[in-house]
Parts: C-alpha cells; structure tokens; sequence
C-alpha cells in the first residue's frame, strides 16, 4: 500500500509538472510562430535604446554645462531643436508636466521614461490631442488660446515647408488666421478637448509633419554623439505629403494660381485619394510604415481648367475637366461687391470622374470646404454634386449639397454667377485641379486629341455624282447664281 501511494504521488507529480512545461512550450510556441513574438523580444530592445543613449548624453551635457544632474530645458533646446526652438521649450515643458517633477529640471530617468511613452502612442486623435496640450496653458487652467492655436498651425507649416525645401508663402498668414477665426468664433480661450475635436473634424493631419519630425528627432540623435543636432550637424529631412503643383507654363499668365499655403492646409484635411503617390512601397514592412508615418512620395496636383485663361462657360468648363478619370479640386472665388464685404472662397471636392447627369453623384469622399473667410468642412458625403447642362425639363449649371431644393453652392448655367449659402456673387475666376498622376493627365489629353481627329474627318464628306444631283447644298448654290450643272450632266 506504501509503495502504491508512493508510486501514485510520484505519478501525479510528474503529470502536475508537466503541465506547467506543455504551458510554457505552448505559449513558446505561439510566440514563435507568430511574427509579434519576435517584434517583442526585438523591440524590447530597439524601441527603448535610442530614448536610453539619448537620456544619458543629454545628462552628461547638462553636467558639464550647468552642473546639474538631470536634463535642463537650455540643454533640451540647443541640442535637439535649435531650428525649432519654440517646440523644444513646448515639448519638454509637456515631457516636465507628464513627469510630475518639483524641480525645474527632470531626471535621466523621468525624461526617458515620458519620452519613451510619448513616441509610443499610436492613436492619430490622441496625438493630435497632445499637441494641442503641448500648446496651452498646460501648468494654469488648461485653455487653448488663438495665439496658441495659430503657433501650432505655423510650427507645422514651417516644418512642412522646410521639410520639402519650399519657400514660405505670402497667404500663410491669411490661412491660418482663417483656421483659429473659424475654431475660436471670437471667443479668447477654449478648452483643450474642444480644439483638438474641431482639429480632428476639419483638418485631422494637422500635426503630422511636427510628430513625425519630433519621432525622427528623438529616436536618431544619438547617433551624432555629444553634438547631438546642434546647428554645426545637418539638421533632419523629411518628405512630406503636401502635392508639389504643376504651374503653366504661358508667361502671358504668370500670377499664383494656387497659393502653396492653401495646397498645405487642404493637405491636412482632404482623403488619401487626392494625395496619392506616384508608388507606393512594396515590402510589406515599408507598407507599414508608409502606413504609420504618412507618404512620404513626392506628388503633383495639375490644372486643368482657369476661367481666366481657358474662357468663361458652361462649354469651356466642360471641354476641359470631362475626361478626367482621377480626384479634382474645383475653387470659386468670388467678385466682392464692396470694399466691407467678405467674400468667400470655397473648394469643391470629387473623389470621382465629373459627369453630367440629371441625378446626383459622389462617393463618401466628395466634400465642400470653405478657404476663406474662415476654414471648414462644409459638408462631406455622397450624392452631393450635381451637373447639367443640356438635359431638359431639369435644372441646369452646377449645384453641391445633400439639400436638393436649396443647395450650399449653386452655379448658374451660364457659369457667370454663384450662390453660396443663399448669397448671390459674380464669379471671379473658376480654377479645376486634377490630384491624380501624371498618367490620367495624359490619357485625357490623348483622348480629346483623338476627339479633335474625328471631328476633322466628320467636317470632310465625299459625295458621288448621284448623290450630288439631289444635295440640297447644290440646290442652295444655283439660288445664289452658281451655274447650273444640268447642261453638262447631259
């Protein structure tokens, strides 16, 4: 009986030991055969080592300069941000108030680990939610002001325009003035949550180009040793996704058509289809990442259409945008009846080929956006656009608006007048943008090339003798005194 119950004990032993080692085997397993398994263990690594040398080469600094033991906020800004030096002070007085730290400085180790939760977030609204708090009055009550509003706007045009070596435009200014005119509605302070929520319905891209620069700041400064990214090293390049605008090249028309300010700013708010990329990557591990970090591909937006060069009408509208097989910007600018007067601008949207019909069309991405006098997304949706010109019995020019009797935006026929939220206005000037690549660019020119050929063979008709004797056209001709071919048809 002894050794039975010992032989059972031993037994059951064995099976509650091998439980636990099938456990573990399974989950090594799991971890093994799934790709995250490996990210895990080599991000372990590779995620926190960058953060980690920089800490520790930001903590020597300040020693040797200030002796501190820590990180200063002179230091933070003259090594890592010396172009940028407002967001250097933005970003650590965010990274000091998340650390919770009575001093004026933060430890080697608070600095990483914040820095390390920062570049860890992965949310775009939380992101932009972030910077939006970088920008406040984080350490008093909290509130968004204009002034603040319009710094974060002009940090990620200034970086937007560095990054692609574009110089800064004139109408920057006038934008984003419209943009905290439109959030702020003459109020002097707003909350946080507030701003970051009209930002994510207006403009969600906002802080692309300042996250992804202070991600690549963060993450590869260490590799130049103490000197870090002071002005003597060359400071970061990153691409950006604002398109690149394809001007005309006449010199009988040589004013901006399309401020590059206003291309920026659309650029935060519009779809991925009217930003694509001549190609996109491949690997599926660039995929990603072009995924995370945003197209970093050059791109174009080309003109299709300018009232001012290409004539004025309903025709001349639709000779040159019918045809086009990609997205398309159309902006209206108004004529202002008098000086007081602000006259709007506005941009219609289609993710779609342009047609005419009797119905309605678009997709989910068509959308109405006012540029000026202040910015926002008037409408977005489908079945929002409507075009005809020739269809009887039905109205005709060009309407937007999901309200079929009372449309936002409604040209007349002729295309000389517009009707923007029930006020009337002379039109200015009607300019049609294709987003797409260079590719459908060609095909519609090569399509009415080929529209133009056949109308020529159409003009050219051979007549036989048989037919000629019964044309009206030659009746018409001996009315007018042309000698009669019936003497020598016999």
């Amino acid at each position: 009986m002894g050794n039975q119950v010992t032989r059972a004990g031993h037994a059951s032993n064995k099976k509650a030991d091998a439980v636990p080692h099938t456990a573990d085997t399974a989950n090594a397993n799991s971890l093994s055969k799934s790709s995250s398994g490996t990210e895990l263990e080599s991000n372990s690594h590779m995620q926190f080592f960058p953060i980690e040398s920089l800490a520790k080469t930001l903590s020597h600094l300040t020693h040797d300069e200030e002796r501190i033991n820590g990180i200063t906020k002179s230091v933070f800004q003259r090594y890592l941000f010396p172009n940028y030096p407002e967001l250097g002070e933005n970003l650590f007085n965010y990274l000091h108030h998340a650390a919770n730290v009575n001093t004026s400085h933060m430890s080697a180790n608070s600095f990483k680990q914040q820095a390390e939760k920062f570049i860890s977030i992965m949310n775009d609204q939380s992101i932009l939610e972030n910077y939006v708090k970088m920008y406040s009055n984080i350490k008093g009550d909290g509130s968004v002001s204009p002034d603040g509003l319009k710094a974060l706007l002009n940090l990620s045009y200034k970086i937007a325009m560095d990054s692609s070596g574009t110089s800064l435009c004139l109408y920057a200014e006038q934008i984003i003035n419209a943009v905290a005119i439109s959030c702020f509605h003459g109020k002097y302070a707003l909350s946080i949550s507030y701003v970051s929520n009209w930002l994510w319905q207006n403009c969600p891209h906002i802080v692309h180009s300042p996250h992804r620069y202070v991600i690549h700041v963060l993450t590869t400064a260490y590799r130049n040793g103490k000197a870090l990214l002071s002005k003597e090293q060359p400071q970061p390049h990153l691409e950006i996704p604002t398109p690149i605008l394809e001007q005309p090249e006449s010199l009988d028309f040589p004013q901006i058509l399309l401020p590059v300010s206003y291309v920026w700013l659309l650029s935060t708010t519009l779809p991925q289809c009217y930003l694509q990329a001549y190609d996109s990557p491949k690997d599926i591990t660039h995929t990603l990442i072009a995924k995370r970090m945003g197209s970093v591909c050059p791109r174009h937006w080309t003109l299709l259409y300018n009232s001012s060069e290409n004539g004025t009408g309903a025709n001349r509208f639709l000779h040159h945008v019918l045809g086009y097989r990609g997205p398309t910007l159309l902006f209206i600018r108004v004529v202002s009846p008098d000086k007081d007067t602000v006259c709007p601008t506005v941009c219609i949207c289609s993710a779609v080929e342009w047609r005419e019909s009797h119905l309605y069309w678009g997709d989910e991405d068509t959308m109405g956006i006012e540029l000026f006098p202040s910015y926002r997304i008037i409408e977005k949706g489908g079945k929002l656009l409507y075009l005809n010109t020739n269809i009887r019995g039905y109205p005709h020019g060009l309407r937007f608006g999901s309200n079929t009797r009372s449309p936002y935006i409604s040209i007349d026929e002729s295309f000389h007048s517009v009707s923007i939220a029930g006020a009337p206005y002379p039109i200015a000037s009607l300019e049609m943008w294709g987003c797409g690549d260079t590719k459908l660019r060609e095909r519609q020119l090569e399509m009415k090339k080929w529209q133009v050929k056949e109308a020529e063979k159409q003009r050219i008709v051979k007549l036989s003798a048989s037919d000629w004797i019964d044309h009206p056209d030659r009746y018409l001709l001996e009315l007018a005194g042309r000698a009669s071919y019936n003497e020598s048809n016999k």
